[in-house]
């Protein structure tokens, strides 16, 4: 768990408002949403961006790979021995 801050309530016009400290490494002008669950309070950025991990290196990676068309990702059905499952009919 990260460190924790001591904040003070205080009267903002028609509002209350915490002031939170600047070590926390928000920015002005950031929209955040709060939510009360079960007598806690939790504030969190109003639309945090969706980390996007980029695959376009990972085929260098295997290079023995070969691509393969939608073709050739038909598949048989291979045998199986049911018996060896204690099963003998087939399903």
């Amino acid at each position: 768990m990260g460190e924790s801050y001591k904040a003070k309530i205080f009267k903002s016009g028609n509002s209350l408002a915490l002031r939170l400290p600047k070590a926390l490494g928000l920015t002005e002008g950031a929209e955040m949403v709060l939510r009360e669950e079960q007598g806690r309070y939790i504030i969190e950025p109003a639309d945090t961006p969706r980390r996007k991990i980029d695959v376009s290196k990972f085929a260098g990676k295997v290079p023995w790979l070969e691509p393969r068309t939608y073709e050739e990702g038909e598949f048989e059905d291979s045998p199986r021995d049911w018996h060896l499952l204690g099963r003998d009919d087939g399903a």
